[in-house]
């Protein structure tokens, strides 16, 4: 994933797209990003430019990565490697977007997200060893009855709590990893000024 910036006005903004309706999480607000493919990309930091190039539109030698922050894990296991950009471009009409990906593009001053603290909210995430589908009709997932395991483990167990960020901005609401990155940024940021 790249997190790019781009100087608009003698000011940072940070670039957004909102997800194609039609695709996987759609209409939801994230950075550029896609699927490491071993065939065509050398690394992470080439899968976040070329993603970046394929969802844009913009020509790969416009992008600067200047550096990677860590790696975060979604509550349900997939990893995201981002990386921080600079698009030297002179404003977002320079790119094409692929409508097939991205519904629209947008910026934000990254000064918005330094005033403006996130609101903080949870999910509880389970752990569920069986599914009782909508005819009820039981699907064991995990057999940990005929495994022999302790009582414990036969129904739903864990419960933990997960933070959730959420920015609310005129183009919507980011939230979940973008959020996340966004928040971790800006700590980043206030912690080297």
């Amino acid at each position: 994933m790249l997190v790019p910036f781009i100087n608009i006005g003698n000011e940072y903004h940070l670039l957004l797209q909102k997800r194609a309706k039609s695709i996987r999480q759609g209409s939801e607000i994230c950075f550029p990003g896609g699927k490491y493919e071993p065939e065509n990309d050398a690394d992470y930091q080439a899968t976040a430019v070329r993603e970046t190039v394929e969802e844009l539109g913009i020509n790969p030698d416009c992008i600067d990565v200047l550096g990677r922050l860590g790696t975060h894990i979604a509550p349900m296991g997939a990893a995201v490697d981002p990386f921080i950009g600079r698009l030297n471009i002179p404003s977002l009409d320079m790119l094409t977007i692929d409508v097939n990906d991205v519904e629209k593009i947008f910026s934000i001053p990254f000064s918005f997200f330094l005033e403006q603290p996130p609101e903080i909210y949870a999910v509880r995430l389970e752990i569920q060893t069986y599914y009782i589908h909508k005819d009820g009709e039981k699907e064991v997932l995990f057999p940990s009855e005929e495994l022999g395991l302790p009582p414990i483990y036969h129904k739903p167990c864990g419960g933990q709590k997960h933070r959730v960020f959420v920015y609310r901005t005129a183009d919507g609401i980011i939230w979940g990893i973008t959020a996340e990155i966004v928040y971790e940024l800006v700590k980043l940021f206030k912690h080297c000024k």
